[in-house]
């Protein structure tokens, strides 16, 4: 029998093992730089939310569809009222067979974030992020997003919403880095008992 030749060296000089090794340690060391490039720009918020003035019903405009609101087609509404050091959140909405839909929260304040941050849970322990990116002085309309652009919604104090107003809002999120077609409008019908 004769014995095991070696096969000839590629003219690269290295084994292929040693050289995909190399290539894989390379990639890791751009690989930090490349994630940290693709990361969204921090979210900013407003300075700060006066809770009392918040409290109340506000009234989805439009919003990301989202996985936990795909049960309501129509008249979404959310009720913030103030409790225990928290907020108690009630969020209600006509679902496609004409039911009304409820979930009750309750949401936590991030310190030092100007109440503009809160940690809102329906399904405790898990909680999410809803922080307020823009609300007018007068408290009418507000719009709501978490950092990873994800989610995002429209409120109003009134059903409808100017065209006008609404486009404003639509310009701030995409100068935040939102995809503005992702934006869908929620039907206003009527009340939701």
């Amino acid at each position: 029998m004769r014995p095991a030749t070696r096969p000839p060296r590629s003219g690269v000089g290295l084994r292929p093992a040693l050289l995909g090794a190399l290539l894989v340690g390379l990639a890791g060391l751009a690989g930090p730089a490349a994630l940290r490039a693709a990361e969204p720009a921090p979210l900013p918020t407003v300075a700060e939310v006066d809770l009392a003035r918040y409290a109340g019903t506000w009234y989805e405009i439009a919003l990301i569809p989202n996985r936990f609101q795909k049960q309501c087609v129509a008249d979404t509404r959310a009720t913030y009222r103030p409790q225990d050091g928290g907020i108690e959140v009630i969020n209600r909405c006509r679902t496609a067979d004409g039911q009304t839909d409820e979930a009750k929260g309750r949401a936590k304040i991030v310190p030092d974030s100007g109440n503009a941050k809160l940690r809102v849970s329906f399904f405790w322990p898990f909680y999410g992020d809803y922080w307020v990116l823009a609300l007018d002085p007068d408290y009418r309309n507000v719009l709501v997003g978490e950092p990873r652009r994800q989610y995002g919604w429209v409120l109003s104090r009134e059903r409808e919403m100017t065209a006008a107003r609404f486009e404003d809002l639509m310009a701030r999120a995409q100068a935040l880095g939102y995809a503005r077609e992702a934006f869908v409008k929620t039907p206003q019908t009527g009340p939701v008992p």
